[in-house]
Order: structure tokens, then C-alpha cells, then sequence
């Protein structure tokens, strides 16, 4: 009877340390990905954020954006949205106008698409809370950053459609204006 515990015991040491190293392994493998999560967070943070920084300056020129950790944080522990105007860096996001906020959003959104861009994008209506100043630099920004890509842009704003930025060699499209319907090709 000694004997089969001392059997039994053996083999549960035996288990035990084979536990052990795998649980071993299991955090080696943890850390590893750890610090290449890291990594390609840092490196998705940096083409991310000057991606940012242009599209929103084409947007609203005269502007800079950034996207950068909050003061002791690293990028991978969080972002905050910092925008310019000139050299002025504005203390909270709420200071902006909604245009500005919806530009902000809009210019966050493309940047992270340019990261992996696919060929094709559809936009509805992103010119709504804009002035047709605005919208005629999304013409311009899609025309700059996305010249690999088509777009399906819908807006309700004829003159979306009518701005020199955004002709391009393949362009289709119908507007109606006042119960007009204007067709261009």
C-alpha cells in the first residue's frame, strides 16, 4: 500500500512539473506577443497619425491634428485627438464647431482605412453638417490620399458634384437639383 502512494505521489510530482513548464511556456509566448502587439501598435500608431495630420489639414487647411498617448501613457495604453489651428493647440475637442468635430471624425476614420486600403469605398452623405467649402475639400482629400481607390459618394448637395477636385477620368454620376436631373459622365 506504501508503495502505491509513493507511485502515485511520483507521478503527481511528474504531472506537476510538466504543468509547471507548460504554464512556463504559455507566459513566454504571452510576453512574446505582448511586446509584438507593441510594436505593430507603435507602428500602426505612427503611419496612422500622419496619415491623420494630412488628410485634416487637407480638410481644413491651415489646421494640424495629431493623434498622441496622454501625458506617462504610452500609444498602445490610449490616443487623445489633438487639433491646431495655426500654431494654437486647442485644449478640448468640445472648442470646435460641429463641422470641425464631424471633420475630425471623418479625417480619423480615412486615415485608418489608408492603413489597409481597399478599393473601393462608399460614403454617404459625409458632407451633411458642412458648408460647401468643406465639401469641396473632401473633393480635394479624396483626390490626394485615395488616388488608388473608388469611391460611391452620395450627397445631397449639388454642388458636391459640380467642384473641379473631384472630376477625375472616370466619373459618373446624377444629380437633381430643383427638379432638374443633371446627368455627367
Amino acid at each position: 500500500m506504501i508503495e502505491k502512494a509513493e507511485g502515485e505521489y511520483t507521478e503527481l510530482l511528474r504531472k506537476r512539473k510538466v504543468v509547471e513548464n507548460d504554464k512556463k511556456k504559455i507566459q513566454t509566448v504571452i510576453e512574446n506577443l505582448d511586446a509584438k502587439k507593441k510594436v505593430e501598435l507603435d507602428r500602426t500608431w505612427q503611419k496612422v497619425n500622419k496619415d491623420f495630420g494630412s488628410i485634416f489639414s487637407t480638410l481644413l487647411p491651415g489646421t494640424s491634428a495629431k493623434l498622441e498617448p496622454p501625458e506617462g501613457m504610452a500609444a498602445w495604453e490610449g490616443l487623445e485627438v489633438k487639433v491646431a489651428f495655426g500654431s494654437i493647440w486647442k485644449q478640448s475637442l468640445s472648442e470646435l464647431s460641429g463641422g470641425q468635430r464631424s471633420l475630425i471624425a471623418l479625417s480619423l476614420i480615412l486615415s485608418l482605412l489608408l492603413y489597409k486600403p481597399a478599393p473601393m469605398y462608399i460614403l454617404d452623405e459625409v458632407d451633411a453638417a458642412l458648408d460647401l467649402s468643406h465639401t469641396q475639400n473632401i473633393g480635394n482629400m479624396l483626390k490626394t490620399h485615395f488616388s488608388q481607390s473608388q469611391f460611391i459618394v452620395v450627397s445631397l448637395k449639388v454642388r458636391f458634384y459640380c467642384f473641379q477636385s473631384i472630376k477625375t477620368s472616370r466619373r459618373f454620376g446624377l444629380c437633381v437639383s430643383h427638379g432638374v436631373i443633371f446627368n455627367f459622365f
